[in-house]
C-alpha cells in the first residue's frame, strides 16, 4: 500500500447539483455511489464525515409546475420537495443515520446560532451519525443566501472544526485552462496559495445545474486555506480519486492550507475576538487544561466576573495568571448557578443543559 501523503481527521466533503440530478431534474444515484463508498471507507478508519449536498431544487422540479425563467417562490417549492427526496436518496446508501441540518447565512453570522450549529455537529459526530448539510433554500433570499454551497462548505469547515475539505466536480481538478475547450490544459496537482491569476483562469458553472463553478470552488478553498483547511477540489464519479484520498493519498487539486489549524484558532481567539469576561479555575482544572488538553467543567470553576452570553469569548484565569481564551457555552449568569457542580447536575440546576462542559476544547486556546 502507498505511504499516506497527508493526515485527517474530519473533513467536509461538498457535493453539487451536477452529481446528485445530472438532468436536472430529479434525484440519481449512479454518481454518487463512489461517494458513499469514500464515506463508508473513512467511517472504518474512525475518521468523521460532514456532507453538505447541493441539488434539492433540482430533486424537486419535476413536482412543481413551472415556466421560465424560475420565478423565487417556484424555486423554494421546489426546495421543499427536493429535500425530502435528497435526504432519502443519500439514506438508501448508507446503513447509518443520517441528520439534515438546513442554514442559512444568518444562522452563521449569529454568534448564539453559531455555537448551536457547532454543538449540534459535534454531538451527531460523537453519535455516529452523518451530518447532511444544505443551505435553506425554502426559505433563504438573496441576503440571507451563501450564494452557493460551495462557498457553504467552507464555512461548514469552519464551524465543524474540520481539517479538511474535498469539493466533489465533475472534472478531475483545477486545470490552467478550461479543459473542455483546451485539448492542452493541464491539471494543476498542488497550489500552494490561491491568487487573483489563479482566481482569473475559472470562470462560471458549466453543468447548467448548479449555482457554482470552479470560481466559487477556488474562492471556498481560498477561505479554507486561510484558516488552515487542507482542500481537495476532485472528480466525485472517480472512484479511484476519492479512493486515494481515503488513504490520505492526494487526488485531483490540492490547495494547501497558509498555517496550521491551531494557529489560525489561535490567532482568531487572542486578536480577533474581545474576551466579555472573565472565568477563574482552581489548580486541578489548570492542569486538565495544560497537561491533558481537555475541556473546562463546570467542576473546576470558582468564580465568574463580566457579563456575558452563551458563545462569547471569555478569558479564564488561574489567579491574576490569563491561562487560556474561548468560546463559553454558557452564559456568566448560568455559570454563576453551575460553578464548582459536577456535570451531572446542570440539568438539575438549570432546568437544561447545553453541554457537558462549559469551554469545550476545541474552543478554546492556552495562552
Amino acid at each position: 500500500m502507498e505511504k499516506a501523503q497527508f493526515a485527517w481527521q474530519r473533513v467536509v466533503i461538498k457535493v453539487g447539483s451536477a452529481l446528485i440530478s445530472p438532468d436536472g431534474n430529479g434525484c440519481k444515484t449512479e454518481h454518487l455511489l463512489a461517494i458513499a463508498r469514500f464515506i463508508i471507507a473513512a467511517r472504518h478508519q474512525d475518521k468523521q464525515v460532514i456532507l453538505v449536498s447541493s441539488g434539492s431544487v433540482a430533486a424537486g422540479r419535476n413536482a412543481i409546475a413551472h415556466h421560465a425563467p424560475l420565478s423565487l417562490a417556484g424555486k423554494q417549492a421546489m426546495a421543499a420537495v427536493g429535500q425530502t427526496r435528497m435526504m432519502a436518496n443519500w439514506a438508501r446508501l448508507f446503513d447509518f443515520p443520517c441528520a439534515q441540518i438546513l442554514l442559512t447565512h444568518q444562522d452563521i453570522a449569529s454568534r448564539a446560532r453559531y455555537l448551536n450549529i457547532k454543538n449540534t455537529l459535534r454531538e451527531l459526530l460523537d453519535n455516529g451519525v452523518l451530518p447532511i448539510v444544505n443551505e435553506n433554500d425554502t426559505v433563504a433570499t438573496e441576503e440571507l443566501k451563501f450564494g452557493d454551497n460551495d462557498n457553504l462548505a467552507a464555512q461548514v469547515a469552519l464551524v465543524a472544526d474540520a481539517d479538511t475539505l474535498v469539493i466533489c466536480t465533475d472534472v478531475e481538478g483545477v486545470f490552467d485552462k478550461d479543459p473542455r475547450s483546451h485539448s492542452d490544459a493541464r491539471l494543476l496537482a498542488e497550489l500552494t496559495q490561491i491568487t487573483e491569476s489563479t482566481l482569473a483562469m475559472a470562470g462560471g458553472s458549466s453543468s447548467g445545474v448548479g449555482t457554482g463553478g470552479m470560481l466559487s470552488k477556488l474562492q471556498a478553498a481560498q477561505k479554507a486555506s486561510a484558516q488552515g483547511i487542507q482542500t481537495f477540489i476532485c472528480n466525485g464519479q472517480n472512484e479511484q480519486a476519492l479512493a486515494a484520498l481515503a488513504r490520505g493519498q492526494t487526488a485531483g487539486t490540492r490547495v494547501l492550507p497558509q498555517q496550521s489549524i491551531a494557529s489560525a484558532k489561535k490567532h482568531w481567539l487572542k486578536h480577533s475576538l474581545k474576551a466579555q469576561g472573565q472565568i477563574l479555575i482552581d489548580e486541578g482544572a489548570h492542569n486538565a487544561l495544560k497537561e491533558r488538553g481537555a475541556s473546562l467543567l463546570p467542576a473546576g470553576i470558582i468564580g465568574v466576573e463580566g457579563k456575558f452570553n452563551a458563545g462569547d469569548a471569555v478569558d479564564v484565569c488561574l489567579g491574576k495568571q490569563l491561562v487560556a481564551r474561548g468560546l463559553s457555552a454558557y452564559s456568566s449568569a448560568e455559570l454563576q448557578q453551575i460553578k464548582g457542580l459536577h456535570s451531572q447536575r446542570i440539568a438539575t440546576v438549570l432546568g437544561y443543559s447545553q453541554q457537558a462542559v462549559a469551554l469545550h476544547r476545541d474552543d478554546l486556546v492556552l495562552l
